[in-house]
């Protein structure tokens, strides 16, 4: 996967339902050689000014430094992960008390769950607990996942293939038997809204771990990207983390910075309508930190919504749409013709007109699956990237877009 570096800005400070002028010669340079070590393809790079160092971790130690809703701590030659509940502020945290395998639990904790060290299978219900695992280069520990058609990784997708890895479903479809008759060491479920935690609760009764993963309530790309650092530890992969989410976050912060250094801020619209309502990111999002720190214009940049996502009417953004300069995000409709069969209304957009509609979708697989949702939440700084190409092409002259497309 390409690579990005990036002086820090505003980035990784503040879910939508979801300059630069001077040192372009050694842009390519930097991104070939620091960030190689990702993958698949290498990609430009803003000149690198010296990143504000974030603390230190000691050897096979790792700190949070931007995620909110969990913490990490290290207690002798055991780890305890406190998760909050996003949905019920005072609620009591969720405990989890690393051991490592074979040792004794230690005193105190009272009320943890006890999670042996590092774990051996992993079964993730969400598409992104795939991407950290595979961020990880941890893809072997998955032995099973929510639903097959919504993984991304081409390792993952292989292992699926040659039928190492077993289909659980989700929600009220969980297949709690075969999950008890599997015993994985570990299930990482998303916590949602208002969801009856009770199906959970009769896995950890029968002796499977159960960690609730809430990344996406998160109000920042690093944030949500953070979450990693959890199967890090979980795996003692925290000297690996800490080198591979560190390039990601440096990388980030340069990026939002040489895009603060644009001549002007185009606006945007995001999403498509929904059953009559059409949610937009609301002030505090992920999404809204995404397009302050890509350069651009948002209307709803000062909204606030508890779920971060404003539901609006058609009308409430028509008048937004009419005078954007771009339209990101469109479901999965990836031509004009099939966006205008939608709604004709549509046509009278600005970004329709000059044709400046981008989707995320360029990573859509022949089974549906879009890893955008996937590797896009450990990659924000590649998401940024492609934001940054769409928005100020100048910024970015070599990159070329990894998620994003524009519609046909």
């Amino acid at each position: 996967m390409p690579q990005l570096p990036l002086p820090p800005g505003r980035a990784g400070g503040a879910l939508l339902r979801f300059s630069f002028r001077r040192g372009l010669a050694s842009l390519a340079l930097l991104l070939a050689g620091a960030l190689a070590g990702f993958g698949q393809a290498a990609a430009p790079a803003p000149p690198v000014r010296p990143a504000v160092p974030g603390p230190r971790a000691g050897a096979g130690r790792t700190q949070v430094q931007y995620a909110k809703g969990f913490t990490l701590e290290y207690a002798g030659n055991c780890k305890v992960i406190t998760t909050r509940n996003p949905f019920a502020p005072q609620a009591a945290p969720a405990r989890y008390l690393l051991v490592p395998r074979g040792a004794a639990r230690p005193p105190g904790y009272p009320g943890a769950l006890v999670i042996e060290t590092p774990i051996r299978s992993l079964v993730g219900l969400s598409s992104l607990h795939v991407a950290l695992a595979d961020f990880l280069g941890a893809a072997d520990v998955l032995v099973g996942v929510g639903d097959f058609k919504y993984v991304s990784a081409p390792r993952v997708r292989r292992r699926i293939a040659a039928g190492s890895l077993y289909e659980v479903g989700q929600s009220t479809a969980l297949n709690n038997e075969l999950l008890v008759a599997r015993r994985p060491d570990l299930v990482m479920a998303t916590g949602w809204p208002g969801e009856d935690l009770g199906q959970f609760q009769t896995l950890a009764a029968a002796g499977v771990p159960v960690l609730i993963n809430s990344e996406w309530v998160e109000t920042t790309p690093l944030a949500r990207a953070e979450w990693v650092k959890v199967l890090a530890a979980l795996l003692n992969k925290e000297d690996l983390v800490n080198q591979k989410f560190g390039q990601v976050a440096r990388d980030y912060q340069r990026l939002a910075a040489v895009a603060q250094q644009a001549a002007r801020r185009p606006k945007v619209v995001v999403g498509l309508p929904f059953k009559d309502v059409w949610y937009v990111p609301a002030a505090g999002s992920y999404v809204a930190q995404f397009l302050h720190d890509a350069g651009s214009t948002y209307y709803w940049d000062h909204t606030r919504a508890p779920s971060g996502s404003l539901p609006l009417a058609f009308e409430a953004v028509a008048p937004v749409a009419l005078a954007a300069d771009y339209w990101l995000q469109t479901g999965t409709l990836d031509t004009k013709a099939a966006l205008l069969a939608q709604d004709g209304r549509y046509a009278g957009f600005g970004p329709v007109k000059t044709g400046r509609v981008f989707n995320n979708t360029r990573r859509t697989n022949a089974q549906g699956s879009n890893d955008y949702w996937e590797s896009g939440a450990v990659r924000p700084d590649l998401v940024l990237a492609d934001l940054i190409k769409i928005l100020h092409p100048e910024l970015l002259p070599t990159w070329r877009l990894y998620y994003y497309q524009p519609l046909k």
